[in-house]
């Protein structure tokens, strides 16, 4: 008989978990945190998922707290071990909602299209060999303004019962999770969101117990060609882990990832004068993209970046201000002056074709107040368009530069990439790129006076989009 692929050996595990719904304590916690996560960033932008599709549904944990969330919303449910799927299946049939179907399908072979406003999973992508490729398939049959969600297992988790082996001289056979740091790499372009960490502890009566459940939840696959503990190390194993408290961690990373409402990108810069409209019009040449300045200051001294921008671009497409002010000030201090309010859920995006990219240029840099309680930062997440940040390539551009990057990943954005702009620094050039865990989009050397001609040399140091 022909050895099992791991795959049909996490079926068999699953499928044999008749006790799951009962012992899965931890999976239920983990699942109706996600849940809230879902929950809190639908909030962000008063959307609600109409259509969705979960992964690996068990027996329903995460699936019944969606239904309580969002009971208008049409859901697919699936699972890869038919035998789970049919306990869900049973478990739902008592509730008689007729709005959840489900489906036996293998994650890494999707077989369902969408759209989907929200595509989601607990505690499963652990199990597949490569989940960032699996997360950048699924971001493709998102909805615009479509949601990723997943929760998974980062490395510490069991870190008790390893610990317990290796001090046998043995194994525990734990499959090698990811690092937490690690996890912003498995954020599909072009959605943006954040990975959060939890520790979620649970105690056991003795580490048989500890050794039960994992295959009661169907949890106790081990890891490929790990050598199973002898039986002398298991004993030893198990007083080790009761001489440690039988208590275990499950460190879990929670992601929730937006798809974009349009293709576009937000261009901010380090600083203001750093070179954003210079950088907008080379993005709108290369990717034949439209243009939009929505908060426009300083006119009382010059005519704006739009008519920057509609000198420097052959054919330019841009939309007109949502803010027009005469001072050289922030939005903020600018409209005050004026009497104007800024209501940023007022500013939407201009009506254009979707498939064709937006360049917003922000005014200032991501802390630029727009008014006293929201800052450019804000709109960014508003309309969750991938950020471009310019920033200068000289003396002092590190600290301005990586304290930027660091404040984008902690709202939640994703960053394109980096473009410098003055003399070329290779050594600058190089600790942004390691750093700030960013690559370096372009570098714009020093060009004088700007002609469309100029844009045009300049723009062919972008990548096309197709190729972000």
């Amino acid at each position: 008989m022909p050895k099992k692929t791991r795959n049909e050996q996490i079926m068999e595990h699953f499928n044999k978990a008749e006790k799951y719904h009962s012992a899965a304590v931890v999976q239920r916690i983990v699942a109706h945190r996600l849940s809230e996560h879902i929950a809190q960033y639908f909030a962000g932008y008063n959307h609600k998922p109409q259509t969705i599709l979960e992964l690996g549904c068990g027996t329903g944990l995460l699936t019944h707290n969606i239904c309580h969330l969002w009971p208008q919303a049409s859901i697919v449910a699936t699972d890869y071990a038919p035998r789970m799927l049919e306990r869900a299946q049973r478990m739902f049939q008592t509730m008689a909602l007729k709005n959840v179907h489900f489906h036996c399908m293998d994650i890494e072979h999707l077989d369902r299209d969408g759209p989907f406003d929200l595509i989601c999973g607990s505690l499963v992508l652990q199990w597949i060999a490569n989940p960032q490729k699996v997360l950048k398939r699924l971001s493709e049959r998102l909805a615009p303004n479509g949601m990723l969600a997943f929760s998974t297992l980062v490395r510490g988790t069991f870190a008790q019962w390893q610990a317990a082996c290796e001090a046998v001289g043995g194994q525990s056979g734990i499959p090698y999770y990811p690092d937490f740091a690690d996890m912003q790499a498995m954020i599909p372009f072009p959605c943006v969101g954040l990975w959060q960490h939890e520790r979620v502890t649970h105690p056991f009566q003795s580490g048989l117990a500890f050794v039960q459940h994992l295959k009661e939840t169907g949890a106790s696959v081990p890891r490929h060609e790990s050598r199973p503990l002898s039986v002398t190390q298991f004993r030893g194993a198990l007083r080790q882990f009761e001489a440690m408290g039988s208590a275990v961690t499950w460190e879990v990373a929670y992601g929730c990832f937006r798809k974009p409402p349009r293709a576009g990108v937000f261009v901010t810069g380090t600083d203001t004068d750093v070179g954003k409209t210079v950088v907008s019009a080379c993005l709108m040449q290369r990717w034949r993209g439209s243009y939009w300045k929505p908060l426009q200051t300083g006119l009382a001294k010059e005519n704006g970046d739009t008519a920057t921008i509609q000198q420097l671009v052959r054919n330019p497409v841009c939309f007109p201000p949502a803010l027009a002010c005469q001072a050289p000030l922030s939005p903020e201090a600018a409209a005050r002056i004026e009497g104007i309010d800024i209501d940023p859920l007022r500013l939407t995006l201009p009506e254009s074709d979707p498939e064709t990219p937006l360049i917003i240029e922000g005014a200032g840099g991501v802390m630029v107040p727009i008014t006293d309680t929201h800052f450019m930062s804000d709109l960014m997440s508003l309309w969750g368009l991938p950020v471009v940040l310019v920033a200068r390539s000289g003396l002092g551009t590190l600290n301005h530069t990586l304290l930027t990057i660091e404040a984008l990943r902690k709202r939640g954005m994703t960053l394109v990439g980096v473009v410098l702009n003055g003399p070329e620094n290779p050594g600058n050039k190089q600790a942004i790129e390691e750093k700030g865990h960013t690559r370096i989009l372009a570098e714009l050397p020093p060009s004088g006076v700007l002609t469309p001609d100029k844009i045009d040399h300049l723009a062919q140091k972008f990548p096309l989009w197709s190729d972000l």
